[in-house]
C-alpha cells in the first residue's frame, strides 16, 4: 500500500492558515561539508514532538579563498562550505513527511543555475520555496549579481512565476508542467540594512506580495513592539499576506555585540541589562530562554499565525522554549 504523507501537497500558507493555534516551524542549515547528516536528524528529532508544520533549509553562497602557491602568487578558489540544500530538503521530505522549504537565493547564481535548482526540486516533488536575495560576498563592497543573475528577490520571483507558467529562461516552453511552486519572502521589522528608510522597505514588500509572495518571514528580532509596529504599518500599505515572526533565543555573551552587528537589529535595554549581569554563556543562555518564552507567549496571545525559529546553535534553547509555549 502506498503511504501518503498528509502534508505532502499542503502549501506553507495553507498549513498555517488551517491551524487553530499558532503553528511551529524552524530553519536548519545543511551540514558542513564532510560532517554527514546524522547530527541534523538528531536536531530535527528533538524538535519533532512540537509538530513542526514545515522546516526551512538555508542555502549559502560560495566564497572565494586564496591559496598561497608559495612563489609569491595566489590561486583564487571557490569554497562551498555548506553544499546540499536541495539534497537535504529531499532527505527531510522523505524521512519525516514534513513540508520542506528550501531557500533559493540570487547570490552567486545565474538564471540557469536557478532553473536547474527548480527542475531538481520539481522532480523531487518539493514545491514550497523561500525566495531571497542572499548576502553579498565578503569580497564585494556591494551586492553584485553573478553573470545574468538577479539583483533583487523580486526578479527571482518573476523567474519562478515564468517557470510556473511553463516558460524557461531562454523563452522555450516546457512539454510537461507540474505542481507550481508557491513561495514566501523575507521582511525586516527594523528595516533592511540597505534600504534608505522603512517606507521604501515596505514599498518593496508590497511589490513582492503583488508579484505572488504568499507570506513573509521576518528577520530575527528581540523586541515584539518592533514586530507589532511593522505589521501595523504593513497593513496600512495594503500588505495583507501573513507576516511570520522569525525568532532566535539569545545564547552567548558575545552576541551582545555580534547580533546587532550581524543582523542590524537592536537588543532591548531590559534584555541587555540582564545579560550584562551574567558571568557565563550558560547563564546568558538561561536569560535568553526566559526572554524568548516571554516573547513567544505574547506573540501567541496576539494570534500570530506561526512562529518560525532560527535553529543555528540554538536547538536546545528552542526545545526549552517550545516546551513552555507549545
Amino acid at each position: 500500500m502506498t503511504h501518503l504523507h498528509p502534508n505532502k501537497v499542503m502549501r506553507v500558507v495553507d498549513l498555517i492558515n488551517s491551524q487553530k493555534k499558532t503553528a511551529f516551524s524552524f530553519e536548519i542549515l545543511p551540514p558542513l561539508k564532510g560532517t554527514g547528516i546524522q547530527k541534523l536528524y538528531q536536531d530535527i528529532d528533538s524538535l519533532c514532538e512540537f509538530e513542526p508544520k514545515y522546516i526551512n533549509i538555508t542555502t549559502h553562497r560560495s566564497e572565494y579563498i586564496y591559496k598561497d602557491l608559495g612563489n609569491g602568487l595566489f590561486q583564487r578558489n571557490r569554497l562551498y562550505r555548506r553544499p546540499g540544500t536541495v539534497a537535504v530538503a529531499a532527505a527531510i521530505h522523505n524521512k519525516y513527511g514534513i513540508t520542506t522549504v528550501p531557500h533559493i537565493i540570487c547570490s552567486d547564481c545565474t538564471r540557469e543555475d536557478t532553473e536547474y535548482e527548480l527542475l531538481d526540486l520539481q522532480f523531487l516533488g518539493i514545491t514550497d520555496l523561500l525566495l531571497l536575495r542572499g548576502d553579498k560576498g565578503k569580497h564585494e563592497p556591494s551586492f553584485t549579481p553573478t553573470g545574468n543573475g538577479h539583483r533583487h528577490a523580486l526578479e527571482l520571483q518573476h523567474q519562478v512565476n515564468d517557470f510556473n507558467r511553463g516558460v524557461f529562461v531562454d523563452g522555450s516552453e516546457m512539454k510537461v508542467t507540474n505542481t507550481p511552486f508557491s513561495y514566501g519572502v523575507a521582511c525586516y521589522p527594523e528595516k533592511h540594512e540597505e534600504a534608505p528608510n522603512m517606507e521604501t522597505d515596505l514599498y518593496w514588500l508590497k511589490q513582492k506580495q503583488d508579484a505572488g509572495a504568499e507570506y513573509a518571514v521576518t528577520q530575527l528580532f528581540y523586541d515584539n513592539e518592533k514586530y507589532f509596529g511593522f505589521v501595523e504599518r504593513a497593513r496600512k500599505e495594503g500588505i495583507t499576506i501573513p507576516i511570520i515572526p522569525g525568532i532566535k533565543p539569545f545564547k552567548k555573551l558575545s552576541q551582545l555585540s555580534v547580533i546587532p552587528k550581524t543582523f542590524k537589529v537592536d537588543l532591548p535595554e531590559e534584555l541587555t541589562h540582564e545579560v550584562l549581569k551574567c558571568k557565563s554563556d550558560d547563564e546568558a543562555a538561561r536569560v535568553g530562554v526566559e526572554w524568548c518564552i516571554r516573547q513567544c507567549r505574547e506573540l501567541v496571545a496576539k494570534g500570530v499565525p506561526s512562529i518560525h525559529f532560527y535553529s543555528l546553535g540554538a536547538v536546545d534553547s528552542i526545545r526549552e522554549v517550545a516546551k513552555e509555549v507549545y
